[in-house]
């Protein structure tokens, strides 16, 4: 799971650079992603040391779920801006949607892992 948790740090620091850069680097609430996938990163990295593996993955799964929570608001607006319909910030409702559901497929990923984990100890 750590090696899973880089990526998905990586992945969310590649889409807050990519919407940084996309919005023509003047919104800095583009980068709250990768906020997100860097927070990720370290955890990921940390769980790499079986002494702080409990630890880091709790973390994460924490960031994880955060991540996705606070990125609904975006996520309820993509049907709209898919059927055609006027968003206020299209560029921020297509980085929140990739957000919520980068977050919440690593959450679950995350959450899986941790009910095969209780049961190998059982």
């Amino acid at each position: 799971m750590p090696n899973t948790t880089i990526l998905f740090g990586l992945l969310l620091i590649l889409l807050g650079i990519g919407g940084f850069v996309g919005t023509g680097s003047t919104a800095p609430t583009a980068l709250i992603p990768a906020a997100f996938g860097l927070v990720l990163l370290i955890t990921g990295i940390m769980a790499r040391n079986p002494a702080r593996r409990k630890m880091a993955m709790h973390i994460a799964v924490v960031v994880g779920l955060l991540g996705f929570l606070g990125t609904i608001p975006g996520l309820m607006k993509l049907g709209t801006l898919i059927s055609g319909g006027e968003v206020a910030r299209p560029a921020a409702v297509i980085s929140q949607s990739i957000m919520a559901l980068l977050t919440a497929f690593f959450t679950i990923l995350c959450v899986r892992s941790f009910i095969r984990a209780r049961a190998s100890r059982a």
